[in-house]
């Protein structure tokens, strides 16, 4: 080995630190792409079934984030279940968003591996033909640095598409397996959003009720009128009028007792009345004083 370096010449250590940072990578993938680390088998499933019995909690939202990526989609959706089915898919995309870009962490670097692993390759090849031409001299050629330029040339070529070939497979290879996981995540989450209640409506069609059950003056006394003269037959309405009209028949109840409460004052000034025989007397009593101050006027003469 230590040879084959020594015949390569020193571009092969360029090489060599890529292969390592390859082989490195490589392996990291190949443990963290594993389809029960990202989709564990019958993760939604039990996830179903824990809303059923169970309410969703702080807590089982950070343990099902913290399961997995797919957790951690499923969970940031839980979260706005009360909003409705928009905004969960919103939360949902927003977060299946950094867990694509989790999940392609490093291929960028395999994938630039892939690529200049051939150039440095040639870069050697190049380094080896220079070393081949500086052994041409006007006294004769040397072979042994000839024999080493050509040993630099093609060893660095062939190192640099040994180390291309693998990166570049492994880069298609997990780029695909990431796909694959990002479109079943997806599909998941949207049978999540299927599953919640949908958030209700808000629209001005519901705001006439209460101003229509509301009556007005005149509806309460005709009304009223209507409560008193029974025999008179009350004319179809709508359903909203019969709602309007059945709150109706219940006020004006308290309003017709306030009238008769209200008439009883008129009643009380009939003793205020009285003091008219009173005002009839007077002239009575005027004359009597009259009568009485005569007989005292005699015994004065």
């Amino acid at each position: 080995m230590l040879s084959l370096i020594e015949a390569a010449g020193w571009p092969i250590w360029f090489l060599i630190i890529t292969s390592v940072a390859a082989v490195a990578l490589i392996i990291e993938r190949s443990l963290a792409l594993k389809r029960s680390r990202i989709l564990p088998d019958g993760l939604y499933d039990e996830l179903v079934g824990v809303r059923g019995t169970h309410r969703v909690t702080p807590e089982l939202l950070g343990r099902l984030a913290a399961s997995s990526p797919l957790g951690r989609v499923l969970a940031a959706g839980l979260k706005y279940e009360n909003a409705g089915r928009l905004r969960m898919k919103e939360a949902m995309e927003d977060t299946g968003r950094a867990v694509a870009h989790d999940l392609e962490k490093y291929l960028s670097g395999l994938g630039t591996i892939a690529t200049v692993a051939p150039l440095m390759g040639l870069f050697g090849t190049v380094v080896g033909m220079i070393e081949i031409f500086g052994a041409q001299a006007p006294s004769g050629t040397d072979p042994q640095r000839l024999a080493h330029g050509i040993s630099v040339a093609l060893y660095n070529t062939a190192l640099g598409i040994l180390i291309a070939i693998p990166a570049l497979i492994a880069y298609r290879h997990f780029r695909a397996r990431v796909d694959a996981f990002l479109v079943e995540m997806e599909q998941q989450a949207l049978r999540l959003a299927e599953s919640a209640p949908e958030s209700a409506p808000i629209g001005p069609a519901s705001a006439p009720a209460p101003a229509a059950a509301q009556p007005g003056p005149g509806l309460a006394s005709s009304a009223a009128s209507s409560a008193a003269s029974s025999a008179a037959p009350a004319p179809a309405a709508t359903p909203v009028l019969q709602a309007g009209a059945a709150t109706e028949a219940k006020k004006p109840v308290r309003r017709a007792t306030r009238p008769a409460a209200a008439a009883e004052p008129p009643a009380r000034p009939a003793p205020r009345s009285e003091p008219a025989p009173r005002s009839a007397s007077a002239p009575r009593l005027e004359s009597a004083p009259g009568s009485a101050s005569a007989p005292k006027s005699e015994p004065l003469a």
